[in-house]
């Protein structure tokens, strides 16, 4: 049986989303103005019964062509379609604005269109009345429980790579130190507050396309997670030189309330949504009209998520870093004899550890929209749930951890009552510190690492 390579994993999983962003970069009719273009049907034929056929790029820049059927009663059907333009594309927060809408027979006056938008699209009964698109799509046909859960496991991709990317952050700097650094969801919202600022830096500058405002965004993400946790690790765990671990836990508490109200005042109470992009569902199997979907930007944030697990692997595998990190965390006075320094070590794993935070923040952006100032406390509790039931301190067990989490919440919410899900995970909690307390790649001790 062949070894697993973590760095032939990596470049395969890299290749795949490297095709996953070029099919992002052409032309893909934008899901938002899809919806708005749709809802204007019912209105341009009232009384009819509308069935869309199909949603393609439109004549003019920003603009898409709906192909539609109108059948009135005792009518025959009429095919017709609709052209909407859109006053801009990408990013943009107003890239769901009417301009223009034409028919096949002429352009809509002004006046129309201002009532058409204030009085009817942006209105609950619009919204309600939205046709949708046709479900016609030659795709496998499959059980109707089977497209269920499948179309639940999918949806819960994104959501388990945020989980395993913060536990992977606790389990470093637990791993290394012994302690635990409670700032860590605190540190997602640092970066997807970065990631936020430097979409808008990209949007300032009159650029408006994703993966730019993506790539900025990231870029300034894991530099602002990665200065954060190192400043603020090296002030509450390695200035704090207690043989208890309780009195840096404390500190990393103060860090927490911190940085939370640093966000507050740097950001605004009010949170910074960024628009859906690359949100058009792409068919993969059916159960008669309901269609199991998975949208690029779904694809995007989970291969992400994935392609840094496995680099993650690698790094600590096969680089001095990863070397140094396991030689301190096996045995600290033998690897400071043998050359490790072990307060830089400290500063760059804090670094790294930051950096692995602010990109589940990240994610948390491309895939949701945005993060408030306080949203990082519940996604930093449940992450470092996952982290002790993975294993504390272990890389692998952090990112298993984070995978059970995503895949407890999504079946308890599939399945069960949704109010009562945080509960039930925190009493999952529970047995595993009972019966299984070193995680599922901790220790076999029967006791756990003190925290």
């Amino acid at each position: 049986m062949s070894r697993f390579n973590p760095f032939r994993a990596w470049r395969f999983t890299a290749m795949l989303l490297g095709l996953a962003l070029l099919a992002g970069c052409g032309f893909s009719t934008d899901a938002e103005q899809t919806r708005v273009c749709r809802t204007a049907l019912p209105a341009l034929n009232p009384g009819a019964r509308i069935t869309v056929e199909r949603v393609q790029e439109g004549p003019v820049p920003r603009s898409l062509r709906v192909i539609y059927v109108a059948e009135y009663p005792h009518r025959p059907p009429l095919d017709r379609y609709v052209i909407c333009r859109f006053a801009a594309a990408g990013l943009s927060p107003n890239k769901a604005e009417l301009t223009d809408i034409a028919t096949e027979e002429g352009p809509i006056s002004g006046a129309n269109l201002y009532f058409l938008k204030h009085y009817y699209i942006d209105s609950p009964e619009g919204v309600a009345n939205d046709p949708g698109s046709k479900p016609d799509a030659n795709v496998l046909e499959i059980p109707e429980s089977v497209a269920y859960s499948a179309q639940q496991l999918l949806v819960s991709l994104p959501r388990t790579a945020i989980y395993a990317l913060l536990a992977v952050a606790y389990a470093l700097i637990f791993g290394l130190s012994g302690r635990i650094n409670l700032a860590f969801g605190e540190l997602a919202a640092v970066g997807s507050a970065a990631t936020v600022a430097g979409a808008s830096i990209v949007l300032a500058s009159g650029g408006s396309s994703p993966l730019l405002g993506l790539a900025v965004g990231l870029a300034a993400a894991l530099s602002a997670g990665a200065i954060h946790s190192a400043v603020g690790g090296y002030f509450t765990i390695a200035r704090v030189k207690a043989a208890s671990t309780q009195p840096s836990l404390i500190a990393t508490v103060g860090l927490s309330l911190f940085l939370m109200e640093y966000l507050r005042l740097v950001q605004s109470p009010v949170t910074v949504w960024l628009p859906p992009i690359w949100s058009t569902a792409w068919p993969l199997a059916r159960s008669g009209d309901f269609l199991v979907s998975l949208t690029p930007i779904t694809v995007i944030s989970s291969g992400i998520g994935l392609l840094v697990a496995l680099g993650l692997l690698w790094l600590m595998r096969s680089t001095s870093f990863g070397r140094s990190w396991r030689a301190y965390a096996d045995d600290a006075k033998a690897a400071a004899l043998f050359g490790v320094n072990a307060p830089r070590l400290l500063i760059q794993t804090l670094a790294l550890a930051g950096a692995m935070a602010a990109l589940s923040g990240m994610l948390v952006v491309a895939q949701y929209g945005g993060l408030g100032f306080a949203g990082g406390f519940q996604y930093g509790l449940k992450a470092l749930i996952a982290a002790v039931i993975g294993g504390i301190g272990s890389i692998p067990g952090a990112l298993l951890g984070g995978v059970a989490v995503g895949l407890f919440e999504t079946v308890w919410s599939a399945y069960l009552p949704i109010e009562a899900r945080d509960m039930a995970l925190y009493a999952a909690l529970i047995v595993f510190l009972i019966f299984r307390p070193g995680g599922l790649l901790g220790l076999k001790d029967p006791t756990p690492r003190p925290v």
